[in-house]
């Protein structure tokens, strides 16, 4: 057991600063979104675009494009989110069922298509996981945006896979980070709540 401690420390003394700050940046975008502050979106913008510089360096072709993604949608929220004399803040919502059974078909849809393709193109490992939770994650990012409480319980089933896949790409910081999200989903989902019309 000592063994995988000291393995554990060595290789956890190993990251980047870049990726250190990427997960410091997420970090604070998950606690401001789940308080509805506004500024988790330029957190989110910065820390993307760290991301997509580390997952090229790793070959995790999928969650490179995942968070050129991210940057496009850290816009995207905070002109939604930003208040505007006449017009109301933007409220906490639920997704209907029939929605929800879309959104899942067209993922994993979607998820089968970029493995298939991905498979031929790339020469990662994890080409079905990279993929997977890549579009389940564009999925969920579009509902926090548009404030679906809903975005909340998605994540709890994305950032431990998204741990898993971090964890076997060797971005020790970063497995640390989605299992983080996870707990911190929980808290967000509770804290929407109280405001859900």
């Amino acid at each position: 057991m000592t063994e995988f401690f000291d393995i554990a420390a060595q290789q956890f003394q190993q990251q980047s600063l870049l990726e250190l700050l990427a997960v410091v940046l997420s970090v604070l975008y998950v606690i401001l979104a789940a308080r509805q502050n506004i500024w988790c979106w330029p957190c989110a913008f910065v820390s993307t675009i760290i991301f997509v510089y580390l997952f090229w360096e790793v070959t995790l072709i999928f969650q490179m494009l995942l968070n050129f993604y991210y940057i496009l949608m850290a816009v995207v929220g905070f002109l939604s989110w930003k208040e505007v004399k006449d017009k109301p803040t933007l409220a906490i919502t639920r997704v209907g069922v029939k929605a929800h059974l879309l959104l899942i078909g067209v993922g994993i849809a979607a998820t089968l298509l970029l493995a298939k393709v991905g498979e031929h193109w790339f020469s990662g490992d994890w080409v079905w996981l990279d993929a997977g939770t890549a579009v389940f994650s564009v999925i969920a990012t579009v509902m926090t945006a548009r404030k679906k409480i809903d975005n909340w319980v998605y994540w709890l089933v994305v950032n431990p896979a998204s741990g898993y896949l971090m964890f076997q790409s060797g971005l020790y910081l970063v497995c640390l980070l989605m299992f983080l999200y996870t707990a911190m989903s929980i808290y967000g989902f509770l804290n929407w709540r109280k405001n859900l019309t």
